[in-house]
């Protein structure tokens, strides 16, 4: 019998993670205590992700897997014993608190400290992500729980010390702090710095950073809800999936509302002729490149001519929204108003100031005159919904029970990828889209190349691979990619994108002559460590490369020369 490789043994712990997740959805409910949740946890310590590093160790927490994952859920996830997976609406009506985590955008509710609601309209992908996380806590916690008793059953110093700390909401400092952090290190098996500086992090990354609400209540009260349930089975976390959630996804319901709304708008503004420019970014970049400049100007500073993100760096100084100087000028903000979660920015270039645009830019007024693009900006999607927002969008509309169709000339996706084979910072430009765990793969025909970016920036040109999830992968399986896909790097959004756009130049929504752009700016690399997605944002290194990756797909539609 063969035995089965370590990039073998990824691939089939993420296919066992899916098919158990898609399981819990037409079960309807699971308890990470059951067979189930185990199962979940079994996939997860089997694929051993990069990003959640020594989560399989079980004499250590694993804190910089556990401050990524706190940034990605609601602020008491910890406390819960009953969270709730919903597309359920109406809750802006109730008097549950809303709560949204600083580092992915996505809703919750707090229906009571022991409930939590997520109301999902992101797809599929946003359920995975979830799943995952609440898997890697639950892992962590059972940690916790073992370092409550001593082996004569009674509970450590270090704990009882904790508890109190806890319990009396007072937030330690000076001496005291460093005693608490001290205790609290021997308790997660961490040395002194890692457990202060995860401490302070998230101190600062979190609302609260006193001690029911910081480092020290998230471990109190992961250990605690592990040890009431061995007391008692009432008391075990439960995760529930509504049916209506699984009976809607995959049926594009919050999609469709969001491309109605900037059809409708469109359509208001007079611009449903004019020839179309879809360009999913960041919502600040084509702003202040179109802008910044005349931003600064009308503000009476000086402009830094010779650098954009010398120009970035300028306004935020001085506290200048490039945005309200845009308004005046054809820009026209979209905030979404379906649950989407992506917000969008209509530019009528039409009306741009070419005085106003950054000289770095190649700009030319005579083409802008001719052709008057219109710019339309849509935020990040996330993992599966890029395929939902883009086939609605690409969709035409029906005036008098007539098809029409927009003159979409092209579609330009700029995201923030892992890569393979170079460092943060880099560029890369997809040739294909090789989509984890099935049999798709899309080549594309990337309007950019290498040439584009002038030496000005490292920049690979390869096939990118399109992940289920960023905690869903680990160095074996990647290094089968990259060696047998020659992937160049990984992402979650652009084999969605391409599966959209495929299926709209099939049934003819878009021309056969549109143009398809793919770059992405590398922010972390999961081969190196220090450089994961756990290790941090990338901060002003990434300004650099977003900024020229913007600065091209704009000359590429303001300057087709």
């Amino acid at each position: 019998m063969t035995t089965p490789s370590k990039s073998q043994k990824a691939r089939m712990a993420i296919r066992s993670f899916k098919t158990v997740a898609d399981a819990m959805g037409l079960r309807g409910h699971y308890r990470p205590s059951d067979r189930f949740g185990q199962a979940l946890a079994d996939s997860l310590r089997n694929l051993d992700p990069e990003i959640y590093g020594s989560m399989n160790d079980r004499r250590v927490v694993e804190l910089k897997g556990l401050e990524y994952v706190i940034d990605r859920l609601p602020e008491g996830i910890e406390k819960c014993t009953r969270i709730i997976l919903t597309e359920e609406e109406g809750f802006d009506e109730t008097h549950f608190e809303k709560i949204e985590p600083p580092k992915r955008r996505r809703t919750s509710y707090r229906v009571t400290d022991r409930e939590i609601c997520f109301v999902i309209t992101r797809g599929i992908s946003e359920i995975y992500d979830i799943l995952t996380h609440l898997t890697f806590l639950c892992i962590e916690a059972q940690k916790i729980s073992e370092r409550i008793y001593d082996e004569s059953g009674h509970q450590t110093v270090e704990w009882v010390d904790l508890e109190k700390l806890v319990l009396s909401g007072k937030t330690p400092a000076g001496d005291d702090l460093d005693q608490a952090l001290w205790n609290l290190s021997i308790i997660i098996g961490r040395s002194f710095l890692e457990t202060r500086a995860t401490h302070d992090y998230l101190v600062q990354s979190r609302s609260s950073g006193q001690a029911d609400g910081g480092l020290f209540a998230l471990v109190y009260h992961l250990g605690k809800r592990v040890e009431a349930e061995r007391e008692s089975k009432e008391d075990a976390l439960i995760i529930y999936m509504t049916p209506s959630l699984m009976n809607n996804i995959g049926h594009h319901k919050y999609g469709k509302q969001w491309a109605a709304t900037l059809k409708d708008k469109l359509i208001e503004l007079g611009l449903q002729a004019r020839p179309v420019h879809i360009i999913s970014a960041n919502l600040h970049s084509v702003v202040n490149i179109f802008y910044g400049a005349g931003a600064l100007g009308k503000a009476g500073r000086k402009i830094p001519e010779d650098s954009i993100p010398a120009m970035v760096a300028a306004l935020l100084a001085n506290q200048i929204d490039a945005v309200d100087y845009g308004r005046e000028r054809g820009l026209f903000v979209m905030p979404d108003g379906a649950g989407t979660h992506v917000d969008c920015q209509i530019i009528d270039t039409a009306r741009l100031d070419p005085d106003g645009v950054h000289p770095q830019v190649r700009f030319s007024s005579e083409a802008v005159e001719k052709d008057q693009p219109v710019i339309l900006v849509m935020d990040y999607a996330f993992g599966a919904q890029a395929f939902e927002l883009m086939e609605s969008l690409l969709e035409p509309y029906t005036v008098d029970g007539k098809k029409q169709y927009f003159d979409f000339r092209s579609i330009a996706i700029m995201g923030k990828a892992g890569i393979l084979t170079g460092n943060k910072g880099d560029v890369m430009l997809a040739n294909a889209h090789v989509i984890e765990g099935t049999t798709d793969n899309y080549l594309v025909h990337n309007d950019l190349a290498v040439e584009d970016f002038e030496g000005r920036i490292n920049t690979f040109n390869g096939p990118m691979l399109t992940v289920v999830g960023t905690s869903l992968q680990n160095k074996d399986i990647l290094r089968r990619i990259q060696r047998g896909w020659k992937a160049i790097g990984l992402e979650m959004e652009g084999g969605h994108y391409q599966r959209a756009i495929n299926a709209a130049l099939i049934k003819g929504h878009i021309s056969s002559d549109i143009k398809t752009r793919y770059a992405y700016y590398a922010s972390d690399n999961p081969l190196k460590s220090g450089q994961t997605l756990a290790s941090g944002p990338m901060g002003q290194e990434g300004i650099a490369p977003t900024y020229l990756i913007t600065q091209v797909l704009l000359e590429k539609i303001c300057n087709p020369s």
